[in-house]
C-alpha cells in the first residue's frame, strides 16, 4: 500500500485554514478538512443523492449512475490525482463529495425547469443551491445552520469551475458579504482537480451508461478519437473478449489515461508557476489543473459525441420532457397553494405567490429525490392517490 506523499508547497494545509464562519474547537483526531468531508457524508442532502439521477430517471434501471455513485467516483479520482500532485487529498475528497448536493431531481432537465419557474423570483442554479444547503438548509447542529465548513471547502465548492463574476446568485452574494470567498480568483489546486475529476467521471460513465442503455453501440465508437484506439487495443490484447468485459476494460483504461494526462499537464504547469503556497495558486490568474492541448481536444470530441448521441436521444428527451412537467407542475401548485406543503415547510411560507414562498418551494423541490418527486406529483395531481 502506497503512503501519502508529503504535501507540496502549494497544497492547502488544514492548520493554515482561514477557518469557519462560526469558530469551533479543532478536533484532536481529525484535520479541519477531514471534518468537512465527514459532515458532508453525514448530511441529509448527501444521502438523497442515492435517488437523484444524472441522465436516467431512477426507475429506468438499477445499473445506471446516480448522483451518489457519481460523487463517490469523482472523489476516488480526485484523491488519486491529488496524491500524485502532492495536494491535500482530504480537501479534494470533500469538494468532490459536495459538488452535486444542489442538484434537483431528474438531472439537468429538473434544474432547467426549476430555473425557468424561479426566473421571476431571483433564479435558481445548482451551484448557488449547493452553498444554500451547506450554509443554511442543513439544520443538524446546535450552534449554527448549515455545516459550518472551512473557508477552503466553501471557496472550492463555489468556484470549482473558476472565478464567479457578477451578478451573483442570491445565496452566494449574501454569504460572501459575511465571509469573503474571493470570487474573482481561481480556487486552490484541490478544487481545480476535483472539477477536472468530475469531467473525467461523467464522460466515461455516461459512455458506459449510454452503451448499457442501447443509445449507441460499440461499432459507433470506432472512429472516435481516444476511445476507438483503446477499444481496438483491448480487443487485440484479449482476443474473443465479450462486449461487457471489453467495455469495462476500455473505460478503465480511458479513465487512467485521462488521469495520467491531467497529472502530467498539471505537474508541468505547477512547475512553471513555481508557486510556494496555495495563495500563490489563487493569484496566478489561470488554472493549473488541465488536460494537455491535444488530449483536451480528444476529450471534447467524446463530450460532443455524448451530447449528440446520448443527451439528445429521443428516449432521453422523452424522460426530460416528463421530468420538466413534473417539476413545473409541482412548483405552480405549491406556490399558488402553500397550504399543501408539509407542515414544517408550510409554517415557513409567507403567502401564496410571494418571492419568499417561491424560494421556499424551490428549496423543497430541489431537495427531492426522483422517486419522491414522482410520488409527490401523484399525491397532488391524481385524485385517487392517497395524500
Amino acid at each position: 500500500m502506497s503512503m501519502p506523499a508529503p504535501l507540496a508547497p502549494y497544497a492547502s494545509r488544514p492548520e493554515e485554514s482561514r477557518g469557519r464562519l462560526h469558530p469551533e474547537e479543532e478536533s484532536a483526531s481529525r484535520s479541519a478538512f477531514q471534518r468537512d468531508r465527514d459532515r458532508i457524508i453525514h448530511s441529509t442532502a448527501f444521502r438523497r443523492l442515492q435517488y437523484k439521477t444524472q441522465v436516467f430517471v431512477y426507475h429506468e434501471g438499477d445499473h445506471y449512475r446516480t448522483r451518489l455513485t457519481h460523487s463517490l467516483e469523482v472523489a476516488q479520482i480526485a484523491r488519486s490525482i491529488s496524491r500524485a500532485l502532492g495536494l491535500n487529498e482530504d480537501l479534494a475528497e470533500a469538494l468532490a463529495l459536495a459538488h452535486d448536493l444542489g442538484h434537483t431531481p431528474f438531472g439537468h432537465a429538473g434544474e432547467d425547469a426549476l430555473a425557468a419557474a424561479m426566473k421571476p423570483y431571483g433564479g435558481f442554479g445548482h451551484n448557488d443551491q449547493t452553498l444554500r444547503i451547506l450554509t443554511r438548509l442543513e439544520r443538524r447542529y446546535a450552534g449554527f445552520d448549515g455545516l459550518n465548513l472551512t473557508w477552503e471547502t466553501l471557496e472550492g465548492t463555489v468556484k470549482h469551475n473558476g472565478p464567479v463574476a457578477p451578478p451573483l446568485p442570491s445565496t452566494i452574494g449574501d454569504y460572501v458579504a459575511r465571509h469573503d470567498l474571493e470570487l474573482g480568483s481561481w480556487p486552490g489546486a484541490e478544487a481545480q482537480v476535483a472539477a477536472m475529476s468530475d469531467d473525467i467521471a461523467y464522460n466515461n460513465h455516461d459512455l458506459d451508461d449510454g452503451l448499457r442503455a442501447g443509445l449507441f453501440a460499440l461499432r459507433d465508437l470506432g472512429d472516435l478519437p481516444l476511445v476507438g484506439p483503446i477499444l481496438a487495443e483491448v480487443a487485440r490484447r484479449h482476443s474473443g473478449i465479450d462486449d461487457a468485459r471489453l467495455i469495462h476494460e476500455s473505460i478503465r483504461r480511458l479513465i487512467d489515461r485521462m488521469a495520467s494526462d491531467l497529472i502530467a499537464e498539471s505537474r508541468r504547469r505547477l512547475e512553471a508557476a513555481r508557486a510556494r503556497s496555495a495563495g500563490e495558486i489563487r493569484a496566478l490568474g489561470a488554472p493549473v489543473a488541465a488536460f494537455s492541448e491535444t488530449f483536451g481536444r480528444e476529450a471534447r470530441a467524446l463530450r460532443d459525441f455524448l451530447f449528440e448521441r446520448m443527451y439528445r436521444h429521443y428516449r432521453v428527451n422523452r424522460m426530460a420532457s416528463k421530468a420538466r412537467r413534473v417539476v413545473q407542475e409541482l412548483f405552480q401548485l405549491l406556490l399558488a397553494e402553500p397550504e399543501c406543503l408539509p407542515t414544517e415547510w408550510r409554517q415557513q411560507a409567507q403567502g401564496a405567490g410571494t418571492p419568499a414562498t417561491a424560494r421556499l418551494v424551490a428549496d423543497y423541490i430541489a431537495g427531492m429525490t426522483d422517486r419522491f418527486a414522482l410520488d409527490e406529483h401523484r399525491r397532488l395531481y391524481d385524485r385517487y392517490a392517497p395524500t
